[in-house]
């Protein structure tokens, strides 16, 4: 794993933001909305549809036998965690030998919005990693589901919901490389028990 330099160096060529401000070249390719069998579509343009492609693309990385998942997003509000269909995804994919890392600006609010995600996670505790990014980074947290050697599901606008599922090899590289990067800005957060009075 490299080493960075400044934030601005963040090896991200298509860092999501605001879809007015997107080049074409950022954007990619025009998504296609034909899903290939039970694969997540190309397009995302929706909560509903949003929500169905991360399941979908949880279900096929079990299927495909992924030892790694990589989830991002600066907070995780609009993810459907606390929703049954995605913790049984989860369920189904994980085990000793698997390994989830989510990536975050800011968990505040995740284990009441999704204690059914909350649940699971202390379940699986050992096999489950949150980080939190340091607080120059949180604008530069991409809304990201990431299979290492299958797909990333990308938000380009969180706000209306716009994004799309990749495949490309050289977008798989920059997935990794964006992960690993903001791995080296973050630090363990949301912890499984809270010990106090």
């Amino acid at each position: 794993m490299k080493t960075i330099g400044p934030v601005d160096e963040l090896p991200w060529p298509g860092t999501p933001r605001r879809a007015e401000h997107a080049t074409a070249a950022e954007r990619g390719p025009e998504p296609q909305d034909t899903p290939r069998g039970d694969a997540p579509p190309d397009a995302i343009d929706s909560r509903a549809a949003h929500a169905a492609a991360l399941r979908a693309l949880v279900e096929e990385a079990t299927r495909a036998g992924s030892s790694e998942l990589w989830m991002c997003d600066r907070d995780f509000a609009d993810w459907p965690l606390g929703e049954r269909g995605f913790v049984a995804a989860l369920e189904a994919w994980v085990n000793s030998r698997r390994r989830l890392t989510l990536l975050a600006a800011d968990f505040g609010a995740l284990a009441l919005r999704a204690p059914r995600w909350h649940a699971w996670r202390r379940t699986w505790s050992h096999a489950v990693q949150c980080l939190q990014v340091h607080e120059e980074l949180a604008g530069r947290v991409p809304s990201l589901l990431f299979v290492p050697g299958l797909a990333a599901l990308r938000l380009y606008d969180a706000e209306r919901v716009r994004g799309r599922v990749h495949r490309e090899p050289e977008e798989l590289v920059a997935c990794r490389e964006a992960c690993d990067a903001l791995m080296q800005r973050a630090e363990e957060s949301l912890p499984v028990t809270t010990l106090g009075l």
